[in-house]
């Protein structure tokens, strides 16, 4: 019996593939129907408009003029940005970095109405304020849960960048829980990051989602890079804009760590029985801070305070209000795979003192 070799060349192989190629079920087949893109981009185009037409007449340019420190005292400088109607009674939310220690604040309308408005609160620490004109019965928008937010999500920036009125654009949710520093210097979390374009102007803009529902109010560019924009979770405005028209400012006790949402494992979750499956994991701890003198390291996950389950950055702020400020308190971390209770004492927010 005789074996005869395979040829050394592959011409043999290449002709096969090509022949599947030629004549592969990969070709179309005669009288089918091909897909056709333009139903999908028709399909994209009327989400976007329909979520810019919901939300658009709630959107505002903010003109301020400003006192600033100069070699020889002082000058006034003139600055612009975006906001957007949340009560019809005249609140408008913005970024607090383009209204803050404003000498006058102007709000220009859709409908092409200018109108003085006046400082209600200002919070440096997220980079939100809230300020009010003496018009009623105005187009306001309706603030989304961020919490259902999905990386690779549509979303759409509306806002004045470069004093053109009115700009709209549209991106993805590039990433969630990120973390950026307040020009107070705290450290703000559970940040969106998008590729919708931003612009000087878009500060204080909404981030809308498919629905006309603002998830975000639009904050920071990297200037280098493109398409790189961060905005402000609306569940951190929520919680924010409600303390401003009520007390003008919020009183905060802090712990001294930055955190990020993340899953908890499934094991974990049993084995404890936890009420939650995620929580925040501990990427630093501030030196001389609450948390560092209980003990709090870098690594940490925190699934409850005062046996109130922790499940995301934001459930922790909205706890560490003034009243926890000097409070003994009990802080419940899982480390590896040990749970632990450690006691803390929440100061003051040095921010406020």
């Amino acid at each position: 019996m005789s074996i005869t070799a395979p040829p050394k060349n592959n011409t043999g192989s290449i002709d096969f593939l090509l022949n599947q190629m030629d004549t592969g079920a990969s070709q179309p087949v005669r009288g089918e129907m091909q897909p056709d893109d333009s139903d999908l981009l028709d399909a994209y185009s009327r989400t976007v408009v329909a979520a810019v037409t919901r939300v658009a007449p709630a959107v505002v340019n903010i003109e301020v003029a400003q006192r600033v420190k100069a070699r020889r005292g002082e000058r006034e400088v003139s600055g612009n940005g975006s906001g957007f109607v949340i009560a019809p009674d005249g609140f408008i939310l913005t970024n607090s970095h383009v209204v803050h220690d404003a000498k006058t604040i102007s709000v220009n309308l859709p409908d092409g109405r200018e109108c003085p408005a006046k400082l209600t609160g200002d919070d440096p620490d997220t980079d939100l304020a809230v300020i009010r004109i003496d018009v009623s019965q105005l187009a306001h928008v309706r603030l989304a849960n961020s919490e259902n937010l999905r990386v690779g999500q549509l979303v759409i920036a509306i806002g004045n960048p470069l004093g053109f009125e009115a700009s709209v654009t549209a991106g993805v949710i590039s990433a969630l829980g990120r973390s950026m520093h307040a020009q107070s210097g705290r450290l703000i979390d559970n940040i969106i990051q998008t590729d919708a374009a931003l612009n000087p102007g878009n500060s204080g803009g909404p981030l809308v989602n498919s629905a006309g529902e603002v998830v975000g109010i639009n904050t920071a560019m990297i200037r280098p890079a493109q398409g790189i924009c961060f905005a402000i979770a609306s569940n951190t405005a929520k919680f924010v804009a409600g303390w401003l028209i009520k007390d003008g400012k919020i009183r905060r006790s802090y712990i001294g760590v930055a955190g990020q949402n993340v899953p908890i494992h499934r094991r974990i979750v049993r084995f404890y029985g936890l009420p939650l499956e995620t929580g925040v994991l501990v990427v630093s701890v501030e030196k001389n801070s609450p948390a560092e003198r209980a003990g709090v390291r870098e690594g940490d996950l925190i699934v409850a305070f005062n046996d109130q389950p922790i499940g995301s950055v934001h459930h922790l702020h909205k706890i560490l209000v003034g009243e926890q400020i000097g409070v003994g308190a009990s802080l419940t971390i899982v480390r590896h795979t040990e749970k632990l209770e450690l006691p803390i004492l929440p100061a003051e927010s040095r921010a406020q003192e």
